[in-house]
């Protein structure tokens, strides 16, 4: 399964609803670390139907904030540290910098160029209103995730794609985790501006062939959700698992299961 299908396929108003309030539940501490969710009672307790909800925790989980318990067994919450998140997202940015830099370096396919700023316009489109609302959200949501897939076929780099996949399999390293952003508040469209700006100068300089300067724009690019992250943890309740939380991921990014 490519990249794309695993990390940045289309996503539905619904869902990303469902995936922002689960997400909202595990930030709040409302869902605790090992706590166990199934489908059912989730989808009943966020007033949705079972579509959305299967496909939120599968993005959850694919996020690294759930790992499945089992065959059929639903999911449970991820335990980690709040260090954990700051070396993902680093991580993240890292290998996104390094990425904006080979493509810039190698020279990217005209059609790959032309797919990207597809995408950068459509995200303009949903920005271009006086109030985020949720179906632009979630064109945001799409959008945002095809540039970044894209960013990782520009590379020209096989393997870099399968690490950029698996960092952002990472808790809140995803590109399209959002953290601290809440549809409707100025704030939040207004960081999601300052993301759109930051596309637009890397894709300029990818396109310029100015390799560093396009991997000091892609790491200055995910500081943005390092900068959200930092806000979650001084405001008064926010990222309450990190508390007391502190499990070690293995060499694949994975909390290790209790057999290993």
């Amino acid at each position: 399964m490519s990249a794309d299908a695993i990390e940045f396929d289309v996503a539905p108003t619904q869902t990303v609803q469902a995936q922002q309030r689960l997400r909202g539940l595990i930030v709040s501490g409302a869902l605790l670390p090992g706590e166990r969710i199934l489908e059912v009672p989730l989808a009943e307790r966020l007033g949705v139907s079972r579509t959305p909800v299967r496909a939120a925790l599968l993005r959850l989980e694919q996020e690294g904030l759930l790992e499945a318990v089992g065959a059929g067994g639903g999911y449970r919450v991820r335990q980690f540290s709040a260090q954990d998140l700051r070396d993902a997202i680093e991580l993240r940015g890292t290998l996104e910098g390094l990425a904006a830099r080979l493509a810039a370096e190698r020279g990217v396919d005209g059609a790959l160029i032309a797919q990207a700023y597809r995408h950068l316009d459509a995200i303009d489109a949903a920005l271009d209103t006086p109030a985020l609302g949720e179906p632009d959200f979630a064109a945001y949501v799409q959008h945002n995730g095809g540039f970044h897939a894209l960013l990782g076929r520009m590379s020209g780099s096989d393997l870099l794609q399968r690490e950029l996949v698996r960092a952002s399999r990472l808790p809140f390293a995803s590109p399209s985790g959002f953290l601290g952003v809440q549809v409707g508040e100025p704030a939040g469209q207004a960081v999601l501006r300052v993301a759109q700006d930051q596309h637009r100068q890397v894709l300029d300089a990818i396109e310029q062939r100015e390799g560093s300067r396009a991997e000091a724009l892609m790491r200055e690019h995910a500081r943005i959700a390092r900068r959200r992250l930092e806000t979650a943890l001084r405001q008064p309740g926010g990222l309450r698992p990190l508390r007391d939380v502190v499990v070690a991921f293995n060499a694949f990014g994975e909390v290790p299961h209790e057999s290993q």
